[in-house]
């Protein structure tokens, strides 16, 4: 048996050993919170952002008439707009016989006797679209349209524009995408609304396939399906599980918006979406479904405004005091105005 005051050492001995390995320990493997931390400024001094985009999506909201489509394709200009974009279907092609003869399920914003009826009164021909696009080039607007199935594909695909659209409804739509894929060499953008975490995977995959070439081609929007969206059915958060998965893996991440107001959309800008997609109308009060959740010019003008703004603030300090502080500071600044009464209090 050691002697009572050996075993007291020897006890002492070890818990300090632990002690100490436990101290390293800690000092090796930051916490959690310390490294999300770290990690979280690290992408944030990595991530540079580019110049806001804005794509106002006019839709249908020409009610089938091609000088007013021209129209808005200049007030949008005049706004601020990057992009002016429109909407193609081949309503038969598209619907099923018992959509197409239903009645509209809104009768007050049909153009026809039926759903399908009104889609085709809404339509434009592709020679319109050419329209449209020659237009654009007229006034130094960029065109664009959704496309939502095959035909539809094919006729935009022919006109060849800078980008075209899938919008959520047509995102699991592969024959539709082939052709934009593998016919088609512009920039392809994507709406994720209505469409799940496994499904997003899937478009991304295809993409990377073939012709596809999505990191050079394919925009994915984070969006929320409805209209109008209340805000706490925005989601803006998703932007950034969007940037963690797919920022490496294609060309850029925005954000098509169906909320009410201009906030949303800067915030959105300010989290990371280079685009910004929001619908557009001269008047909200005409007749359809899409006016309620659109701009009006002023609205898109403000907003490009907004964003513009947002731009040039998101930056860091290139110094501690900025030039313009400097007065402020030895105006203002405890211990700087009165700093010799302070020294000689001091002394």
């Amino acid at each position: 048996l050691k002697p009572f005051w050996l075993q007291q050492f020897l006890l002492l001995f070890v818990q300090s050993q632990s002690l100490r390995s436990l101290s390293t320990a800690g000092q090796m493997a930051e916490p959690a919170s310390k490294k999300a931390r770290t990690a979280d400024l690290a992408a944030l001094h990595g991530f540079k952002y580019q110049k806001p985009k804005l794509i106002a999506e006019i839709g249908c909201n020409h009610k089938g008439e091609l000088e007013i489509a021209k129209e808005l394709l200049t007030l949008c200009k005049e706004a601020g707009a990057t992009v002016g974009k429109f909407q193609k279907r081949t309503p038969k092609e598209l619907l099923t016989p018992e959509q197409y003869n239903a009645p509209h399920p809104n009768p007050e914003n049909s153009y026809g006797a039926t759903y399908g009826e009104h889609r085709e009164f809404l339509e434009l021909s592709v020679e319109d679209h050419k329209v449209l696009q020659d237009h654009c080039k007229s006034i130094g607007l960029e065109y664009s349209c959704s496309v939502w199935d095959t035909t539809s594909a094919k006729e935009i695909v022919s006109l060849n524009p800078t980008l075209i659209k899938v919008g959520s409804p047509s995102n699991q739509h592969w024959e539709l995408q082939k052709v934009l894929r593998d016919e088609y060499t512009g920039e392809v953008h994507i709406s994720t609304g209505m469409t799940t975490k496994e499904e997003i995977e899937k478009i991304v995959t295809f993409w990377e396939q073939g012709k596809g070439d999505a990191k050079n081609r394919v925009v994915l929007y984070n969006c929320t399906s409805g209209y109008p969206v209340p805000f706490e059915d925005v989601c803006l958060l998703d932007i950034r599980i969007l940037q963690q998965k797919y920022a490496h893996r294609v060309k850029a991440i925005g954000f098509s918006g169906h909320h009410l107001g201009i906030a949303i959309d800067v915030a959105a800008y300010a989290l990371g979406a280079e685009w910004v997609e929001r619908h557009f109308t001269k008047d909200r009060t005409w007749k359809g479904t899409d006016h309620a959740a659109s701009l009006e010019p002023a609205g898109l003008s403000k907003l490009m405004r907004d964003l513009e703004a947002t731009h040039t603030a998101l930056t860091y300090k290139a110094e501690d005091i900025l030039d313009l502080e400097k007065a402020q500071r030895a105006k203002l600044k405890w211990g700087q105005y009165n700093k010799d009464i302070l020294d000689k209090a001091n002394k």
